[in-house]
């Protein structure tokens, strides 16, 4: 049975003004979230931050020293709103400029006598950073400490996630099962769903309803990384609706 010291942890920081005035729908965290999930990370934060320095430093800071990965999406463009790079680089105390890696890399895209100054942003990585190549649009992303920097867009978002993926720690995976509740309501389980969940501290249960064409459908979905408590809290999950049912 694993332990919460054994446990790899993340967070995700999704920057971007458009985020927040809901302007873009976020995508990335369902894909960050599905891909950790199923290699044994837990998933424990998200946060979304405007493109404000001080808000960018603060998350970064508090975030990395938390967890034992740090995923950013989000402010690596070209243009003036776009600093991630920076905010993370005051983060860490360390210096940012083009790094030649990251214009050779654009340069696999762009002429030379078309890198301007704009595009010029998106080689500046800061000082120490490995970079997390984009076969999509070149502009990569980069690891500094815990922390992943990648791109806002989704599709290269989750280019840049499949690069890093295969060196990230991997814990105990994350087992789960669902329980129909069909034509139960919520409210004639809800007290003893409660109990079972006291009795198996380390599992996570939740009841989750969906509207259908037939009305509510319940489904209670039991969590954990142990097989012999998942299965005892299943267990009684499953007594619970077949009385309630009958």
């Amino acid at each position: 049975m694993s332990t919460e010291s054994d446990a790899v942890t993340a967070a995700i920081l999704v920057i971007g003004d458009e985020i927040l005035s809901g302007r873009t729908k976020d995508k990335n965290i369902g894909t960050i979230a599905d891909y950790l999930t199923a290699i044994g990370i837990d998933l424990r934060e998200v946060r979304i931050v405007p493109d404000v320095g001080s808000a960018i430093v603060e998350a970064v800071n508090a975030l990395r020293a938390r967890y034992t990965y740090l995923f950013t999406t989000g402010g690596i463009g070209p243009t003036h709103d776009d600093i991630t790079a920076d905010c993370v680089a005051d983060a860490f105390g360390v210096g940012i400029d083009v790094d030649p890696r990251a214009r050779a890399m654009l340069l696999e895209r762009h002429k030379p006598e078309d890198l301007n100054a704009a595009r010029l942003r998106m080689a500046r990585i800061p000082a120490g950073a490995d970079l997390i190549p984009n076969p999509i649009s070149k502009a990569p992303g980069f690891r500094i400490g815990n922390v992943f920097v990648m791109a806002g867009v989704p599709s290269i978002m989750q280019a840049m996630l499949d690069q890093i993926g295969p060196g990230l720690a991997r814990g105990a995976p994350v087992l789960s099962e669902t329980i129909e509740a069909r034509g139960l309501p919520e409210g004639t389980y809800a007290g003893r769903l409660g109990e079972i969940a006291g009795r198996h501290p380390g599992v996570s249960i939740g009841s989750y309803p969906s509207m259908t064409q037939g009305g509510f459908q319940n489904r209670i979905v039991v969590r954990t990384k142990d097989a012999a408590a998942l299965a005892a809290a299943r267990a009684e999950i499953e007594a619970l609706v077949a009385e309630l049912s009958a």
